[in-house]
């Protein structure tokens, strides 16, 4: 049986899905713009008057980190600068950080890439 690698999550890099828009509200938050897709999607748009779009409005921790991922910088740099910003508000920062950036992974909202 061959063993997994354990890979740091710290110095793995995110990059923005680019088929998912965003736009800034009123309060300069980020607001993800996803459009539903899909066979079941188009069933449950048709029948229980499901929208076609998604919003998914970001916090101001998460709208931060949305501006840092730029697909260069690694999720520690970002927590670092997101340290920075927010103080002690952030804390404990590196699993929250690691575990928000796997939510987004989760949701296709990011994907994110190992460093070479």
């Amino acid at each position: 049986m061959r063993k997994k690698l354990k890979q740091n999550y710290l110095d793995l890099i995110p990059e923005r899905n680019p088929e998912i828009s965003y736009e800034c509200d009123e309060n300069g938050g980020i607001v993800l713009v996803i459009e539903n897709k899909g066979v079941f999607n188009k069933i449950a748009q048709r029948v229980f008057k499901k929208p076609r779009m998604s919003r998914v409005h970001l916090d101001e921790q998460g709208s931060c980190i949305w501006r840092l991922i730029d697909g260069r910088r690694d999720v520690m740099e970002i927590a670092e600068l997101l340290k920075e910003r927010f103080g002690e508000a952030v804390e404990p920062l590196y699993p929250r950080i690691v575990r928000y950036m796997q939510i987004m992974d989760g949701y296709g909202f990011v994907r994110v890439i190992k460093r070479y």
